[in-house]
């Protein structure tokens, strides 16, 4: 069912963000939610090596780049393009595969506002003492999710959650 030429206009879809390496299971939950919706699901994959320089009022974004030869955002959309196709092989609903570019949360959330989304699906992060400290130190895009925009969002938790009586890595 993919295609990733074209973007579903149709109110209402469901958005999904993905990064590379992410568990499967963001996508499937985000699948379901869309099935049950009866709408279309977005993959969204937000290449953070490329920022919106400006944009034009015809909503064209002129982008700039770190990543000069664009290896990396092209390496890491075809990575999230194999796991949708493995993913989301049996899936019930039409899907695309689209890559935005900047700051994730305000990427995800001026893709929504475009595509009038009605739901917003995002993975949490791995465990560790890296990814404590970077969204620590940027935010998560979840939290930034839930207080920069109307529609509800869905996280879908990865791995293990902790026990009750074991300490978050930043407290």
């Amino acid at each position: 069912m993919a295609d990733d030429s074209t973007v579903p206009k149709r109110a209402g879809v469901v958005i999904v963000g993905v990064v590379p390496g992410q568990s499967p299971r963001v996508l499937r939950a985000a699948a379901r939610q869309a099935a049950l919706a009866g709408t279309d699901l977005v993959v969204a994959h937000v290449d953070t090596t490329r920022f919106v320089a400006f944009e034009d009022p015809d909503g064209y974004v002129s982008p700039s780049t770190v990543d000069v030869a664009g290896a990396a955002a092209a390496a890491a959309l075809s990575d999230v393009q194999a796991a949708a196709d493995s993913a989301l092989a049996d899936a019930q609903v039409s899907w695309t595969v689209r890559q935005v570019i900047g700051d994730p949360a305000l990427a995800l959330i001026h893709l929504a506002d475009e595509l009038d989304a009605s739901l917003l699906v995002v993975g949490t992060r791995k465990r560790g003492l890296g990814e404590s400290l970077r969204e620590f130190l940027t935010g998560s895009v979840a939290a930034r999710l839930t207080h920069r925009q109307r529609r509800p969002v869905l996280v879908v938790p990865l791995g293990e959650p902790l026990a009750p009586d074991e300490d978050l890595v930043w407290e």
